[in-house]
């Protein structure tokens, strides 16, 4: 079994930030698939106030503490991937940083993992589930 198997299998709670309200746009599908696979997701989106029915927090330390959050899956351009990283080390929660295809933010990667999360880039989440 793959890690990407052992990730997906042992992952509940998906953070997806960038998450659009526009039903034609990839992290609108990639949400949707994953709420009708089982799993939770939190809209992180500052610009909206809800989507798919969830509420949608303005980013990552908005979201009550209580929740543990399995995977912060990342809709941003590259170059805005920092901040949420740095974001994410700042919450004190180990969530794998899952960056949708397309994305790549090297000095981000490395410090996520200098801080101990694990990092997962290259492919959208819903394929790799849907594998």
């Amino acid at each position: 079994m793959s890690n990407i198997d052992e990730i997906l299998k042992n992952s509940k709670v998906i953070a997806v930030v960038g998450l659009s309200d526009k039903e034609d746009r990839p992290s609108f599908q990639v949400a949707k698939y994953l709420i009708s696979e089982g799993f939770t997701i939190i809209p992180v989106k500052p610009t909206i106030e809800s989507v798919l029915g969830l509420k949608s927090y303005p980013n990552l330390s908005s979201i009550p503490t209580e929740i543990k959050i399995d995977i912060v899956d990342v809709f941003r351009k590259s170059e805005d991937v920092l901040p949420v990283i740095e974001e994410v080390i700042n919450l004190g929660q180990k969530p794998v940083i899952w960056l949708q295809e397309g994305i790549s933010n090297p000095e981000a990667e490395n410090l996520a993992r200098e801080n101990g999360l694990e990092v997962i880039g290259g492919i959208c989440l819903m394929k790799a589930h849907q594998r």
